[in-house]
């Protein structure tokens, strides 16, 4: 069962918290990041993204921006821009989207969960990315961002979540300027947090990385470090856990991660529709934007047109987790064999565009002629990521997309 425990967190004060908050590390490049801090100096983007207090071609992975990075985390801590709260305690992180809200528990996720399989991913790592988180979380000794984690809804957590956003008033209430609103409360009753932390252990099997698959293994491979620096550890040291906000599997929505590729690989346009006939029935559908509408059916937009593809049956297995999802389809019946593209992860001739843009983004990097071709897909639903995670698959790189991020920087979670 999953462990999940309060902690003292450490936080901005209510009046600055909206420009401290950031978006994660990794939505962004430098330039955006140094964009997005301007007019606020408290921006935890001085810590996430160091590199903007450095010179512009400064290498994001070097010792200097990770040195820069812990002097601004002690400085913001210095000027009362972080401080910490005297007991431990869960929080309640709400994040609100078109008028639908999802509401989290904050709480620190056991590394022992990690090594034994009790907290569940679904897409592989890359090494160079972990490595980067960890000497973040190492030099910081801190999980400065959350992890997104879901878990099967209980509903004596949401009674009891309900029943605190009813009733107390949110410590940090406000619209970012993405225009969704970010809502957080303490969880301040002893006895209410000793429940909650006893639900998930008794109610909870499993929890889910919904997004944050790097910064997760991270923090996990820190623990061990630590571990293994400290070998008469307790287990009740902080470094043994980490900063995760759980949201009931219910309250979440996945949205569409579209592709957008470079060139049709030497064919023409009927060739390469030609091609597509062979595993699709492909109709043209006209200069309107056209969505995809179901499991297994694709929007594709070239030259200035909008087609439906929809996949014959015998080119996917519905009874494989793996194979009926439609980014297996496509990269199967398409991305690989008629594209040439054999490996998603390192490909120069492929991007990935989060639904979040909309379709409107794929018309645009075509009809600039950045990009030949587009896909837009039907969005992988939440049963789907769960059981591709409980049969210990994983699924393809740029599978899924959650939004709203989580803010960082609304709490963080020391080591020790």
């Amino acid at each position: 069962m999953a462990v999940v425990k309060p902690f003292r967190g450490l936080r901005p004060p209510r009046e600055i918290a909206k420009d401290l908050a950031c978006l994660p590390y990794d939505v962004m490049n430098a330039s955006e990041a140094l964009e997005m801090s301007k007019g606020k100096e408290c921006s935890l983007l001085h810590i996430t993204r160091a590199e903007i207090d450095l010179p512009p071609d400064t290498d994001t992975h070097s010792e200097a921006v990770y040195k820069k990075s812990v002097e601004n985390f002690a400085l913001w801590q210095k000027k009362g821009w972080l401080l910490q709260d005297e007991k431990p305690s869960f929080y309640i992180y709400a994040q609100t989207m078109a008028g639908r809200t999802q509401y989290g528990i904050v709480g620190c996720a056991s590394v022992d969960d990690y090594l034994k399989g009790v907290i569940k991913k679904h897409e592989l790592t890359r090494p160079d990315k972990e490595q980067d988180r960890m000497v973040h979380v190492r030099v910081n000794n801190a999980n400065i961002e959350p992890v997104f984690f879901t878990y099967p809804a209980v509903k004596e957590i949401d009674a009891i979540v309900k029943k605190i956003v009813k009733k107390e008033k949110p410590e940090y209430d406000f619209t970012a300027e993405d225009g969704f609103g970010h809502h957080f409360w303490l969880v301040k009753d002893a006895e209410t947090t000793k429940r909650i932390e006893k639900l998930f252990a008794e109610e909870v099997p499993f929890t889910y990385v919904a997004d944050g698959h790097h910064r997760t293994a991270a923090a996990a491979l820190v623990g061990m470090e630590k571990r293994e620096k400290n070998p008469a550890y307790k287990g009740t040291e902080e470094f043994n856990y980490f900063l995760a906000v759980h949201f009931p599997d219910e309250q979440l929505r996945i949205i569409d991660y579209n592709r957008t590729v470079r060139d049709l690989n030497g064919l023409s346009k009927e060739e390469f529709i030609a091609r597509l006939e062979e595993g699709f029935d492909v109709r043209e559908k006209g200069e309107k934007i056209y969505k995809p509408r179901k499991l297994h059916n694709f929007s594709m937009y070239l030259e200035g047109k909008w087609f439906s593809l929809k996949a014959k049956k015998g080119t996917y297995n519905d009874n494989d987790p793996i194979g009926i999802l439609d980014v297996t389809i496509l990269t199967n019946q398409i991305l690989s064999p008629v594209l040439d593209i054999q490996d998603l992860r390192t490909s120069k001739r492929i991007d990935f565009v989060g639904g979040i843009r909309g379709l409107g983004e794929l018309k645009k990097r075509v009809d600039s002629g950045e990009m030949k071709v587009s896909f837009a897909l039907f969005p992988v639903s939440m049963r789907q990521l769960i059981n591709i995670a409980d049969s210990g698959n994983i699924m393809p790189p740029k599978t899924t997309w959650f939004e709203p991020k989580l803010r960082s920087g609304l709490v963080i979670h020391l080591l020790d």
